[in-house]
């Protein structure tokens, strides 16, 4: 019988390339997003869709049973749905926070509370939650974004430790810039701030991020942070952690940076933009 992958944030990027990686791979396919009718030509091409808002407790349930009643089995669940929520850290409303990390976090432990105890009955299991390197090297303007990261890294570490005696695997995927429309959803995510006016270099270099770092030479492709997340799901022993493209190798070792070096760079980086 084929396993079964049960997908979030299949609309576009990293979760239909996602989608589309394990379907190549013969698995049967729950690809979701908030709107149905955006994952349609999934389901044309062989996958299973539902609409699936991470932030609905009622969604979430229904979903996951439905997985169950149809297979009878969820073998590997990915969290992929998020977004970045930018802007310097006082300009950004406390309730604009608060929606960041019920989508980039609490959405993630929402889906594995459901999942778990069929994976626990049958002593068998993945969860794969995709995180960022922001998640271990936080920069100026994206502290927002990082910290639900990061607590979705803190919360995978620990789930890894209590699930392990029940036959289930917890794996991350970090990668850096990735060549998809993420950044235009953070930047309308923007317009929701509040401008104190102290961060304006903070605007002015934003614009240009983009093509500095995330149009270079370190962008990946969907489809490689697929075939990381696809790894996780059929290693017999898969790393706790997967780093995606060079921007990500070498935030593994700049996070270990003394504070003082980090703002020197986070100077630089302002004054070539």
């Amino acid at each position: 019988m084929a396993k079964t992958a049960l997908i979030t944030g299949c609309s576009s990027g990293i979760g239909r390339a996602t989608a589309e990686a394990f379907l190549d791979a013969e698995w049967t396919v729950y690809a979701t997003a908030r709107e149905a009718s955006a994952i349609s030509d999934l389901g044309t091409a062989g996958c299973e869709t539902a609409a699936l808002d991470v932030t609905d407790d009622e969604q979430v349930e229904n979903v996951v049973e439905q997985v169950i009643d149809e297979t009878g089995r969820i073998d590997c669940l990915v969290n992929n749905a998020g977004y970045g929520q930018f802007g310097p850290i006082e300009d950004v409303p406390t309730e604009r926070v608060r929606e960041q990390f019920e989508a980039n976090t609490i959405g993630p432990h929402r889906l594995a509370r459901a999942v778990l105890p069929h994976m626990r009955d049958r002593g068998d299991g993945r969860i794969i939650n995709v995180s960022s390197t922001t998640a271990r090297f936080a920069t100026p303007g994206r502290g927002v974004y990082a910290g639900s990261k990061a607590a979705l890294e803190a919360m995978s570490e620990a789930l890894r430790a209590e699930v392990t005696d029940y036959g289930i695997d917890v794996s991350v995927v970090a990668p850096g810039p990735v060549d998809t429309s993420f950044d235009e959803r953070a930047r309308a995510e923007l317009d929701g701030v509040e401008r104190s006016g102290a961060y304006e270099v903070f605007y002015d270099y934003f614009e240009d991020y983009r093509t500095v770092v995330e149009g270079g030479v370190g962008t990946v492709s969907p489809g490689a942070v697929a075939e990381a997340i696809l790894d996780a799901a059929v290693s017999p022993d898969p790393p706790a952690r997967y780093p995606v493209g060079p921007v990500a190798g070498a935030a593994e070792y700049a996070r270990f940076l003394p504070a003082g070096v980090r703002n020197s760079l986070y100077g630089l980086v302002r004054r070539v933009v």
